[in-house]
């Protein structure tokens, strides 16, 4: 499947819409329909579980969008959080220098803007690049792009003066270094311990043309470990196993995983490694997560430029000192596609093309569809409510009954559905309905005063 392909099943299935498509779309920016909305909080909640329920070293936090200005000053981001941008003289037609590098093997990941454009200028001699849009080779130097989104907060008078100017996150870190003091207050942990947050963060990307993989409003989960500096290795290791398995927990195969090491590292950095999957939609393997440290960093640049005392003291030893920080930040919206990508099966039944997606059972937007055999049968719809009633007070469920039976399988298989209920005429004599399974289609009859049993033993043990 290509991307053109798996955008437009997205749309049509009710999983993901442009933005503002009848006034002609916004570039990079979506929305989620039913489906879609469904299935990312379901992963939503499906992380959220693994790394704050289910531990007692993890603590939740759902930080503000806006931020003091000074913030994005201390972490560095307005003065160098930006993307290498060239432009087309010709057709203006915007492109990101390190992308076209990366197409000749050349790893301009947080290389300089002097090494930059000292390797595009070799392949502009040997007339190896081109725009990507008409085909020019008038191509000019690169040069560096803030991603910071400017808005303002009070007057709307001279809104971006640098008085009134606020930023649209970046990241969503940011809001987690803010409140660790107040964390620490209030919770009072003892290191090691995490701060986990899921949230909208914004970037003005140069150039945004992968479907919802790559997008100017995005959803990022995130959690920072904070910790003594001698337990970095050894907590680091920890979560790069953790991290793994939970895709593999959750159906991704270890064959399309793999790991990616950067070799050129920011500043405070000392490890840093990306979960990359193989998307069939990019051809390619693509970052759905970061592992990385970032040392003591971000906190001593707060405590700096804020004046506040966030060292950590340790009881027993009485040691002070600023907790470094090791972090997981994963895009929720390219894990929603890593999900689709690789769920998405086409294959022959009876000599048609079936299309399902064999998402986990635990992800699936509707759990459970319920139908009438027919719609024109009252007794046979009747029934078939009352026992959508029921299910749908333990489940996301679905009712349908538009179409023949069998193109009433096929749209639940295109959704994800694991579990179909149809209501015949024995159901009238015996009291019994079908169960189909998603991905074998095998069915079976059950007694209706044992569904909840029934759909409890498959999607919850």
């Amino acid at each position: 499947m290509n991307l053109e392909k798996m955008a437009s099943f997205c749309k049509k299935k009710g999983f993901i819409f442009p933005s503002s498509e009848i006034y002609g779309g916004l570039a990079a920016i979506y929305d989620y329909g039913h489906y879609g909305v469904l299935l990312k909080n379901n992963i939503r909640d499906a992380w959220w579980e693994h790394m704050v329920q289910l531990r007692d070293d993890v603590y939740g936090l759902d930080s503000a969008i806006f931020m003091h200005p000074t913030t994005w000053v201390a972490s560095g981001h307005v003065e160098g959080f930006d993307d290498p941008q060239v432009d087309c003289r010709d057709c203006k037609q915007r492109m990101r220098a390190d992308h076209i590098l990366e197409e000749f093997n050349i790893d301009a990941d947080k290389a300089s803007l002097d090494f930059i454009n000292k390797e595009l200028n070799k392949l502009k001699e040997e007339e190896k690049i081109k725009c990507i849009n008409c085909g020019s080779k008038n191509l000019t130097d690169a040069k560096q792009f803030s991603l910071m989104i400017k808005s303002n907060l009070g007057s709307p008078v001279d809104t971006l003066s640098e008085e009134n100017v606020v930023y649209l996150r970046p990241e969503t870190c940011g809001g987690i270094y803010l409140e660790y003091k107040n964390m620490l207050n209030s919770m009072h942990p003892k290191l090691p311990f995490g701060i986990a947050q899921v949230g909208k963060a914004f970037r003005n990307e140069i150039v945004a043309r992968q479907f919802v993989f790559r997008t100017r409003e995005f959803e990022q989960m995130e959690m920072q470990y904070f910790l003594h500096p001698d337990a970095m290795d050894e907590k680091y290791e920890m979560w790069k196993d953790l991290r793994w398995k939970w895709y593999l927990e959750y159906g991704i195969p270890e064959e399309k995983l793999r790991w990616y090491k950067h070799n050129v590292l920011a500043h405070y950095a000392s490890q840093a490694y990306d979960i990359e999957f193989n998307f069939s939609c990019l051809n390619s393997f693509k970052e759905v997560e970061g592992v990385h440290t970032r040392g003591d960093w971000d906190l001593s640049q707060h405590s700096k430029h804020s004046g506040a005392d966030l060292t950590y003291t340790d009881e027993k030893t009485e040691e002070k000192f600023i907790p470094h920080i090791m972090e997981t930040s994963a895009g929720l919206g390219r894990i929603t596609l890593m999900f689709i990508d690789n769920a998405y099966t086409e294959e022959e039944v009876e000599g048609e093309k079936r299309v399902v997606l064999k998402l986990d059972k635990r992800l699936s937007p509707i759990k459970i569809a319920v139908f009438p055999l027919l719609k024109n049968k009252p007794e046979l719809v009747e029934k078939a409510q009352e026992i959508y009633k029921t299910t749908k007070e333990k489940w996301m469920c679905e009712f349908d009954v538009s179409g023949s039976i069998g193109k009433r399988y096929r749209r639940q298989d295109e959704i994800g559905t694991p579990y179909c209920v149809t209501v015949d005429f024995d159901t009238l004599k015996d009291n019994t309905v079908t169960i189909r399974e998603r991905d074998s289609m095998k069915q079976e009859r059950v007694d209706i005063s044992k569904i909840i049993d029934y759909f409890k033993s498959k999607l919850e043990d």
